[in-house]
């Protein structure tokens, strides 16, 4: 696991963008796993700003969904399907053809079983963004989740509700209990998983990844396992590595060209 610390959350988002513009520019179809709420938000503006410079062609990508809510009605604005296509494909210019994501109107058990499926026919996920919840979850996977879940559908702990009620005009009520969610095996999968994290609140769940034990208690400390993980974080989420200067000098290190 390589772990970078970053001044800020523009710092880390541009270090990201920079590493998928890589991806593509030696894979033009690339499947890129996407995740949403607030963290992953300067990764996609990075992106943006890289494809507008002509620094990035996403003209060829493909994204992945990596969760999604149930019992939302379509086209409701919170869904993650919506927020995707606000967020990632109408900036970037990604055809409404290169979204892969599951499907929730109908049986979610088959859909969740489809959705495995889908990935691994479209040649797995090249690059997994992931962001990270205050407990560890990484996707909608909880706390105790199985470190070899597959997708499937998840109940939400309070916390997780609590936490995402910004996005419903603050009222928990709103938050659906329910989710489909890439299993913690399913991101494993992928050929890099790339976790950013920003903010204080984060710092005892990124200490817990990087440093702590293999446990489903924090199902983040998984990408333990994972031949190619980054962690990108920045200098408040970072806050309680213990070995925070041993992780800058082996950044500051590395030839330029390398990358993350």
């Amino acid at each position: 696991m390589e772990v970078v610390i970053v001044e800020d959350a523009a710092k880390g988002g541009a270090l990201v963008a920079q590493a998928i513009a890589r991806l593509l520019a030696g894979r033009p179809d690339a499947l890129i796993g996407v995740a949403t709420g607030s963290t992953p938000v300067p990764v996609y503006e990075a992106l943006a700003a890289l494809a507008r410079r002509g620094e990035a062609d996403l003209s060829r990508a493909r994204v992945a969904q990596l969760d999604e809510y149930v019992g939302l009605p379509p086209g409701h604005p919170e869904s993650y399907r919506s927020v995707l296509a606000r967020q990632v494909l109408e900036p970037l210019g990604v055809p409404e053809g290169s979204f892969l994501g599951p499907d929730t109107a109908g049986d979610i058990r088959a859909a969740c079983e489809a959705y495995d499926r889908a990935l691994a026919a479209a040649g797995g996920v090249d690059l997994q963004l992931l962001g990270i919840g205050t407990d560890g979850h990484i996707g909608f996977n909880e706390p105790c989740s199985s470190l070899t879940s597959r997708t499937r559908i998840k109940t939400l702990t309070e916390r997780t509700r609590a936490d995402n009620a910004r996005f419903f005009g603050h009222d928990v009520g709103q938050v659906p209990r329910h989710v489909i969610t890439q299993g913690v095996g399913t991101i494993l999968e992928a050929r890099h998983v790339v976790l950013l994290a920003t903010g204080e609140a984060k710092a005892e769940a990124v200490a817990a990844t990087v440093e702590g034990p293999l446990s489903a208690r924090c199902p983040s400390s998984a990408l333990q396992l994972h031949p190619h993980a980054t962690v990108v974080a920045d200098e408040a989420a970072a806050s309680r590595l213990e070995l925070a200067g041993y992780f800058r000098r082996t950044f500051a290190g590395k030839p330029p060209w390398q990358g993350i």
